[in-house]
């Protein structure tokens, strides 16, 4: 049975190595909770409150004024994320005002010595930022206007971020990028193009993503996954992947 203090502080080690892997344009800080801005990008991991002490529930209602007027500035709506280390206060604060709460979320790891990486093929990831970002927009079929945020998201990466595509000739068929930080692989923006899915091309880029980690010497791989999406959970779980714990995003009424 794993300690609850234990166990925040494995979630402190991923919340922190998420801040690090995928960084918010502005950061400010309210007591402890972290306050992501970014005015490129609509993501709501880089817009929301990271509330990262359980203890820290001093003047919420002002508090959430104040941050309130910061996401009115951006133009983003006032948006909490909410993982083990808001507490219980905070929630039970934000069922009495009525807040919504929407896309949980997982946190997974798998041990790089149990990853099934030896027949993985070496691929080595794209060091030009610009074509990867028009593959990965091709593959989520994103709105191409999101170009300039995800290419400066993608710069201000400060630990090593390998770029990885799986492409048929100038086709991209799955996208991924994979931050390595001392024993941590970090996997995000995981998707494969709706017409090839099912064939296979996300689990090869994925596995080569992490023999690339281990060789560089990650030890643990780890990546977040909106629950409800049942075929990413399927393909995971089948690679190893385990659960460490959940979050969700919280707004007011209205929002």
């Amino acid at each position: 049975m794993i300690h609850p203090s234990e166990q925040l502080a494995a979630v402190r080690r991923y919340e922190a190595a998420g801040f690090r892997s995928w960084p918010a344009a502005a950061v400010h800080y309210d007591g402890t909770w972290v306050i992501r801005l970014t005015a490129g990008h609509p993501a709501k991991r880089l817009n929301s409150i990271n509330p990262l002490d359980p203890g820290d529930i001093a003047d919420i209602s002002e508090r959430i004024a104040r941050a309130s007027r910061r996401f009115e500035a951006y133009g983003r709506p006032l948006t909490f994320r909410v993982s083990p280390l808001s507490g219980p206060e905070l929630s039970a604060h934000f069922d009495a005002q009525g807040w919504s709460r929407f896309d949980e979320s997982l946190v997974m790891r798998l041990p790089l010595a149990e990853a099934p990486v030896e027949l993985a093929l070496d691929q080595i990831p794209l060091k030009d930022i610009g074509r990867f970002v028009t593959a990965s927009l091709r593959v989520h079929d994103s709105d191409p206007a999101l170009r300039a945020g995800l290419s400066e998201l993608i710069g201000a990466i400060q630990p090593e971020a390998g770029l990885f595509a799986l492409e048929r000739g100038d086709d991209p068929l799955a996208t991924l990028i994979c931050v390595h930080e001392a024993d941590l692989a970090g996997l995000f923006e995981i998707a494969t193009r709706e017409a090839v899915r099912k064939q296979g091309h996300g689990r090869q880029l994925i596995l080569s993503a992490l023999k690339w980690a281990r060789l560089r010497g990650a030890r643990e791989a780890w990546l977040q996954v909106e629950a409800n999406n049942a075929p990413a959970l399927a393909l995971y779980r089948a690679l190893g992947f385990s659960e460490v714990y959940h979050y969700h995003y919280r707004r007011p009424p209205g929002s």
